[in-house]
């Protein structure tokens, strides 16, 4: 009887969790599919009279005019940025994550560059502009790349080296044994080791790229590398705001994070 009662605990826990997480999102969608007078209307009712979705049509039009002339190219520049920062930071963050786990002593270096996550971002922001201008990077998204880098490569390095360190290193040694090099045992054995550890590496990466606004806001000035958060805060500003269109725009902003997830 015991055993029953914390099994249904158990999953009336999991239910409330799942609420938590899944209530948001359905009353975004909610939103982005009221009218305006449905928005507006005292007392709010959960459930829209008439569903609009021209909202969504608006936002994937390219024509002038349609906000989805700022969200699409903004989509499509954080879609690159993310994807670019994310691979460039995992190249690097693999081979110093090696050197981290295989050869002791090198922790201090490790925990120096953990420790940027201690410092405010804004601490950066002149360091990183006068880098950007002198390389002539700023309003690029080669430049937000760069910027997203030194964010992600500390925290990859560490995730990395923590799963090197449950691999044995017996089947290694007996690779170099047998000739290979320092880096054919890395590509050859350990990296198909952690090929699991490598993919929640890499989504975690993606989504701190996605995801960042402040750089993003500071470094860029257009559409020619202004990412999504941007224009999404965007949206917002002015006097007169369609919340049922920031809404829609959250929701599809969230679907390339669940499809990769």
């Amino acid at each position: 009887m015991k055993r029953k009662g914390y099994i249904v605990l158990r999953y009336l826990a999991a239910l409330a969790v799942a609420i938590s997480i899944l209530a948001p999102m359905l009353w975004l969608f909610l939103m982005s599919v009221s009218t305006t007078a449905d928005l507006t209307r005292v007392p709010l009712e959960w459930l829209p009279r008439q569903w609009d979705f021209s909202r969504y049509g608006h936002l994937l039009s390219l024509a002038p005019g349609e906000p989805g002339a700022l969200f699409l190219p903004a989509l499509g520049n954080s879609l690159l940025v993310a994807a670019g920062a994310t691979l460039v930071s995992l190249l690097l963050a693999i081979p110093a994550a090696f050197s981290f786990s295989r050869y002791p002593g090198r922790d201090g270096w490790l925990y120096a560059g953990l420790g940027i996550y201690m410092v405010p971002p804004v601490a950066f922001v002149l360091p990183l502009y006068f880098i950007l201008e002198h390389f002539g990077l700023l309003n690029t998204r080669s430049g937000l790349v760069l910027v997203y880098c030194s964010l992600i490569v500390p925290f990859l390095t560490w995730m990395v080296k923590n799963q090197f360190d449950t691999l044995p290193q017996d089947i290694e040694q007996a690779a170099r044994l047998d000739g290979l090099r320092i880096w054919q045992v890395l590509l050859r054995i350990t990296l198909p080791l952690a090929k699991p550890m490598l993919g929640a590496a890499a989504l975690f990466g993606w989504l701190l790229a996605w995801d960042e606004f402040f750089y993003a806001l500071l470094f860029t000035s257009n559409l020619a590398a202004q990412t999504l958060p941007v224009t999404i805060a965007g949206f917002t500003a002015g006097r007169a705001t369609d919340d049922g269109l920031v809404a829609a725009v959250g929701i599809l902003a969230s679907v390339p994070p669940l499809l990769i997830a």
